[in-house]
């Protein structure tokens, strides 16, 4: 699943990058994403304060809005970003997720979601 993907300034979005190794479309490397993960336990995501999340209801999605910037979500990343709100650490996101998507696999969820916000966070999208 690629749950995100950038539009350019007043464009449409273009879809992700097929080969990027990450469910975020973008390529940031391996090792990035190991460091991000090994300090989820007790970070508590937020959204900095120059992103907003919102849905769009026309394209039925949501997107994360920057200073001439507009990111397309996919997938679940919006209900991961909700959960986001900087009082709740990754363990606890992790956990509601995997209440609200019992068919996805426990370890799927425990995985991706720390890789998402990890690399969510090297971008600055999060703090």
């Amino acid at each position: 699943m690629k749950p995100l993907r950038e539009a350019p300034p007043g464009g449409r979005a273009s879809p992700a990058n097929e080969d990027a190794s990450t469910d975020t479309g973008a390529d940031t490397g391996a090792d990035a994403g190991e460091v991000a993960v090994a300090d989820a336990g007790h970070w508590t995501p937020a959204l900095s304060r120059s992103v907003m999340l919102r849905h769009d209801r026309v394209r039925g999605t949501d997107l994360l809005l920057m200073p001439e910037r507009v990111v397309v979500l996919r997938g679940s990343a919006g209900a991961v970003l909700r959960l986001c709100d900087g009082r709740r650490e990754v363990g606890a996101i992790v956990a509601e997720l995997a209440e609200r998507f019992p068919d996805e696999s426990g370890a799927s969820v425990a995985t991706e979601v720390p890789e998402f916000l990890g690399r969510l966070r090297e971008e600055g999208w999060i703090r």
